[in-house]
C-alpha cells in the first residue's frame, strides 16, 4: 500500500455555484497526486500538493518523442452524498497495458487505484451534483528525463489531476452527427491504436477540423489498411443495432478497448439482446440503411457515457438514423449506465466503487 503523504493548499479556489453552468476539463481542482519513477528505484514519493504548474526541462522526452499515457474515468456523488468511482480496477489494467506499448514502467493495480481515491478524497467537495455533472479524473505518465537520444526515459511522473466537468457535448444527450473520414487513418493493427496515448489523438486532430468545418461533431475512423472497415470514433468506441442485433468492431489491436464499451456489451447479453463483436464494413453499414434495418447508431466512452448518433456522412452519402432522434436501447443504457453510477440502480455486477472504503 502506498504512504501517501498530503500537503493541503494554503490558498483553496472557489468552487463553482451549484447552478454554474460546467464546461467539459476547463476548471480544476485544489490539488493533485504526484508519484516519481527513477530507474533502479522504482516509483516512489506519491504525495498529494495543491494543483500547480510542473517545471521540467525542456529536453524533457515527453516533449520530443510523446512518451506519455493517459486515462480518463468520473467520480460521482452518490444518493446516500457518498464520493464513488466507476470501474477504476479497469483504468488500471488498461493503463498498464499502454504503459506496456510505450515502454513506461507499470503502476501496480491497486497502486493507481489506491491514488485515484486518495486525491479525489482530498477534493471529495468538488464533486457536482447537478444532473448531467460529474468530477472528470484524469491520470497520467509523462517522460521525464532531459536526453534528446531516442530511447525509453529512466524518470516519469505519475500524476492524477480533477475537474469538475459538465456533459462532453455541450448538446448533452442530444443525437450527434460523424464524419465518416475517407482521406486520413489514425492507427493500423501492430501500432499504438489501442494505447491510450497523446499520439493517436495528435494525429486524428486534422480529421476533426474537417469534420467541424462540415458541420459533424466527431469523426470516425476507417482502418488503415483496407480502408473499408469501420473502426472507432475519436472520443468514442461505435456501436450499431442493425436487424435487431447490436454490431460492434471487434478489438483487432487498432481500437481502443473502451471501458464504457465492455461495460455496453455485458449489459446487452445481460438483457439478452444479441451482440456481435466483428468487422463491420461501410459498404455494409450503407446497404442496412437502404434496406431500413440500420436501427440505431451510439457511441460509447468515459466522458459522453452513451452518445446516440442521428447522422453519419460518409462522402456523398448522409445517413440520417431514427430521424435524428434518440433510440430506445440507447436511452435505456444510458439510464442504467447513468444510474449505477450516481447509485439510483441496481448494480448487479459490482461496478460502483466506494471512495472511501
Amino acid at each position: 500500500m502506498l504512504q501517501i503523504k498530503v500537503e493541503r493548499t494554503a490558498a483553496p479556489k472557489p468552487k463553482p455555484a451549484p447552478n454554474e453552468p460546467l464546461h467539459f476539463g476547463k476548471i480544476f481542482t485544489d490539488h493533485m497526486f504526484l508519484m516519481n519513477y527513477t530507474e533502479g528505484k522504482g516509483w516512489h514519493d506519491p504525495r498529494i500538493i495543491p494543483f500547480s504548474d510542473l517545471t521540467l526541462s525542456p529536453a524533457a522526452m515527453v516533449f520530443h518523442y510523446g512518451q506519455e499515457m493517459f486515462e480518463g474515468l468520473k467520480a460521482y456523488k452518490g444518493a446516500d452524498g457518498k464520493a464513488y468511482l466507476f470501474r477504476p480496477d479497469m483504468n488500471a489494467k488498461r493503463a498498464n497495458r499502454s504503459n506496456d506499448r510505450l515502454c513506461i514502467p507499470q503502476i501496480p493495480e491497486e497502486d493507481f487505484v489506491q491514488a485515484i481515491k486518495a486525491v479525489v478524497k482530498v477534493d471529495e467537495d468538488w464533486i457536482p451534483t447537478a444532473p448531467g455533472t460529474s468530477l472528470y479524473v484524469r491520470p497520467f505518465v509523462i517522460a521525464t528525463d532531459p536526453f534528446l537520444g531516442v530511447a525509453p526515459s529512466q524518470t516519469y511522473y505519475f500524476l492524477i489531476i480533477l475537474s469538475p466537468s459538465g456533459a462532453y457535448y455541450e448538446s448533452g444527450l442530444a443525437p450527434v452527427g460523424i464524419w465518416i473520414e475517407d482521406e486520413y487513418v489514425r492507427a493500423v493493427r501492430g501500432g499504438i491504436g489501442y494505447a491510450k496515448t497523446g499520439g493517436n489523438y495528435a494525429a486524428s486532430l486534422i480529421a476533426q477540423v474537417k469534420a467541424h468545418d462540415g458541420g459533424f461533431s466527431q469523426v470516425l475512423w476507417l482502418d488503415g489498411v483496407e480502408r473499408k472497415y469501420i473502426e472507432e470514433v475519436g472520443a468514442m468506441n461505435i456501436f450499431f443495432k442493425i436487424d435487431g442485433k447490436v454490431v460492434t468492431p471487434a478489438l483487432s489491436g487498432s481500437i481502443l478497448p473502451g471501458i464504457t464499451r465492455d461495460t455496453t456489451i455485458r449489459l446487452c447479453k445481460e438483457w439478452g439482446c444479441p451482440v456481435e463483436e466483428r468487422r463491420i464494413s461501410v459498404d455494409e453499414l450503407l446497404e442496412a440503411q437502404k434496406a431500413g434495418k440500420l436501427e440505431e447508431c451510439f457511441g460509447t466512452g468515459t466522458a459522453a457515457v452513451i452518445s446516440p448518433v442521428g447522422k453519419l456522412r460518409y462522402r456523398d452519402e448522409i445517413m440520417t438514423i431514427r430521424d435524428g432522434g434518440i433510440g430506445p436501447l440507447s436511452q435505456r443504457l444510458y439510464d442504467t449506465v447513468t444510474g449505477i453510477q450516481l447509485g439510483t440502480a441496481p448494480d448487479p455486477f459490482g461496478w460502483r466503487v466506494a471512495v472511501e472504503d
